[in-house]
């Protein structure tokens, strides 16, 4: 009987990490940081990082170069908390999981973080170099800049874009995701696929989205706790 209690609560805090209540937290969490990190890196490249007219003026000035530092420390709690968001909507569709679609949704996710990570560690990289040694070239601070502007706006705008689409779908088979949210997440995927490449404002859509989703589930299992639940056994 001494083994039971335990046991009981390590059962409970297993559930409690598998409910829809912790992928609505993280997917809150990422959408929030990562909007965060867009904003601020918006603010510190009005142009964009990766276009022409920047100059590598903004490395020289120390509260700008504070602020691309502050959005780079973001990114690493951004991205936890976006495979806390995978992971646990993967739980959610249990069977229900379709294998392509899961595939497709698990490698877009995975590499958009990847992506993510890339273009920080350029950024930050950057930064360090500078630090070390403020006679760095301003070929090499453009390159880095335009290498990390190229990341995001390109390819990690297509990981979103695909991931998106991909949890729609499979939202509307397993009737998890509602059809306004899905219309909605097309017309996210499809800004974000066409847009070559994503201007700041279409970069603000995917943490848009996973917001809309996050708080929604939250809403849901709120409504029906009992029935969210059961639905993890």
């Amino acid at each position: 009987m001494a083994d039971e209690t335990p046991m009981t609560e390590r059962a409970r805090l297993a559930q409690d990490l598998r409910t829809p209540k912790a992928a609505a937290i993280a997917g809150i969490l990422f959408a929030l940081m990562l909007g965060t990190v867009i904003v601020m890196m918006s603010s510190a490249f009005p142009h964009g990082a990766n276009n022409a007219n920047n100059t590598d003026e903004w490395i020289s000035n120390a509260a700008i170069r504070h602020q691309v530092a502050s959005a780079m420390n973001l990114v690493p709690f951004a991205g936890i908390a976006f495979l806390w968001f995978i992971g646990v909507f993967r739980n959610r569709l249990g069977d229900r999981e379709d294998k392509f679609f899961a595939t497709v949704f698990l490698g877009s996710g995975v590499l958009f973080v990847g992506i993510l990570f890339t273009a920080a560690a350029v950024m930050g990289s950057l930064l360090f170099a500078y630090e070390r040694s403020p006679t760095i070239s301003a070929d090499t601070i453009r390159m880095g800049e335009t290498l990390a502007g190229t990341l995001m706006t390109t390819f990690g705008a297509r990981m979103a874009a695909v991931f998106t689409l991909a949890v729609t779908t499979v939202g509307l088979r397993t009737q998890l995701v509602p059809r306004w949210l899905s219309g909605i997440g097309v017309v996210c995927a499809a800004a974000l696929l066409l847009t070559p490449p994503a201007p700041r404002l279409a970069e603000l859509l995917f943490p848009s989205w996973v917001l809309i989703l996050s708080v929604h589930i939250l809403v849901v299992s709120m409504r029906s706790p009992a029935r969210a639940v059961a639905g993890d056994r």
